[in-house]
């Protein structure tokens, strides 16, 4: 019987998950190619297949429901969630669109197998209980994907971070040797590849940001807020000042890059002094009970045997 329970619980979760997913990725992959292809196609789908029509129309109907569910009402271009995509490393709009549905499958889908589970199984917790651990998985399942966008977030920061005082070193090289500043990003872009992806991808933005015609002071303040790091921005200012007032930007490049192998340095010199602070919680609750234990059990047992003809004494 517990068997058949565990069976009808899978069932019913693979069933669920693999509609979304197959809804959330049938739509997004044909939304561009009907939207190509609407200009030039003369024969409607209602008149090609009625029934898919209605099907495709029906399940674009739920996920807007879905998404618009979750999704922010301030507009796209000025939101926060666009900026923690951008800093996360995801321009697609296809992404975020997932995002937003995630959000709102993992919100009604916990709780809603939760309740099934308990009613399936003859829980004995009581309807408010059951109510009340449904609407934590709601909350879990909405804050959830938040979590580990956030995540995403900071560990492509850190990652930029760690890059940017090499990737100085190469573009203060590449200048010394004859080429110019835009030359130089989209030369450390290519070499920053293997070492960091993050990093390079935002070099290659800001080239085609440069081709297209934008001012470099613009391009280079674009770079800034998308990354989001205060190393960028510092950067970013360096080089706005070195252009207006005519400095050397090697020499400021290799000043900067000092700086930050100086600030990562400290950084870890910060972290390794937290060190013995945290040693104390398992040094107290692990080392320290079984360390008196040796030390006082032998001396307790002692005197234990000692006192133990004194008691029988006075218990006669």
């Amino acid at each position: 019987m517990e068997i058949i329970r565990i069976l009808i619980f899978i069932l019913l979760f693979v069933l669920i998950t693999s509609s979304s997913y197959y809804i959330i990725i049938r739509y997004f992959s044909e939304r561009s190619i009907h939207r190509r292809l609407g200009s030039i196609r003369t024969e409607t789908l209602d008149e090609l297949n009625p029934l898919r029509t209605r099907l495709e129309i029906f399940s674009k109907n739920m996920l807007t429901k879905l998404i618009n569910f979750s999704m922010p009402d301030e507009e796209w271009e000025s939101s926060r969630f666009r900026i923690r995509f951008m800093r996360a490393g995801y321009y697609r709009e296809l992404d975020a669109l997932i995002f937003f549905a995630l959000k709102t499958v993992l919100t009604l889908v916990l709780p809603i197998l939760y309740v099934l589970i308990s009613l399936i199984g003859r829980s004995s917790s009581s309807l408010l209980s059951i109510l009340s651990v449904a609407v934590l998985l709601s909350g879990i399942g909405y804050y959830l994907p938040d979590i580990w966008l956030s995540r995403k977030v900071k560990e492509r920061k850190q990652q930029i971070f760690e890059s940017l005082p090499n990737a100085l070193d190469l573009m203060r090289v590449c200048i010394s040797a004859g080429l110019g500043l835009d030359s130089a990003i989209e030369r450390v872009g290519k070499e920053l590849q293997i070492e960091s992806k993050a990093l390079a991808q935002e070099f290659h933005i800001l080239n085609l940001e440069l081709r297209t015609g934008a001012t470099r002071e613009n391009a280079l303040k674009n770079l800034a807020d998308r990354t989001g790091v205060e190393d960028i921005h510092a950067l970013v200012a360096m080089l706005i000042q070195t252009e207006h007032f005519g400095t050397s930007i090697s020499e400021a490049l290799k000043v900067h890059a000092d700086s930050l192998r100086e600030k990562r340095a400290l950084m870890a010199q910060e972290v390794a002094a937290t060190i013995p602070v945290k040693m104390t919680i398992p040094l107290i609750l692990c080392i320290f009970p079984a360390l008196m234990v040796v030390l006082l059990g032998p001396a307790i047992i002692t005197i234990g045997k000692s006192l133990s003809p004194i008691f029988n004494g006075i218990a006669k």
